[in-house]
């Protein structure tokens, strides 16, 4: 979502792609509220919080499902960030793709680190 939203290719493509598709109804995206605060300290912090804003109207507006995490779910991601070289807030992530059954949809290799993820590879500006 970062490279997207400071429109850096070939991400920009892949991420408006599957929003359309989502639009559509054609595939569901879910974002765990973590990785939607996570976007806004991001943007906020090297964008600047007019930047960080945008987002945290935008967030709302776009086909993605925000799920906030539950207590077993806490519990969860932080055995993850414990097993594996992840962030806090990647290990939310591979939470809810557990939870789900779906993909990480991501660039980032820390990612790879991660056993029995199921991940869609979207590549990132070079």
């Amino acid at each position: 979502m970062i490279e997207w939203l400071d429109r850096r290719e070939p991400a920009t493509h892949g991420v408006r792609s599957l929003l359309l598709e989502a639009q559509d109804g054609r595939v569901r995206l879910l974002m765990s509220a973590i990785n939607v605060g996570e976007v806004y300290y991001f943007v906020s912090k090297n964008r600047g919080e007019p930047v960080g804003e945008l987002w945290r109207n935008l967030c709302r507006t776009l086909p993605v499902t925000i799920e906030v995490p539950t207590m077993d779910e806490v519990w969860n991601a932080a055995l993850l960030k414990g097993r594996y070289p992840i962030s806090y807030a990647d290990a939310f992530a591979v939470a809810l793709a557990r939870k789900h059954r779906c993909p990480v949809i991501t660039g980032d290799p820390e990612f790879r680190s991660v056993d029995d993820l199921q991940v869609d590879w979207m590549e990132r500006a070079v």
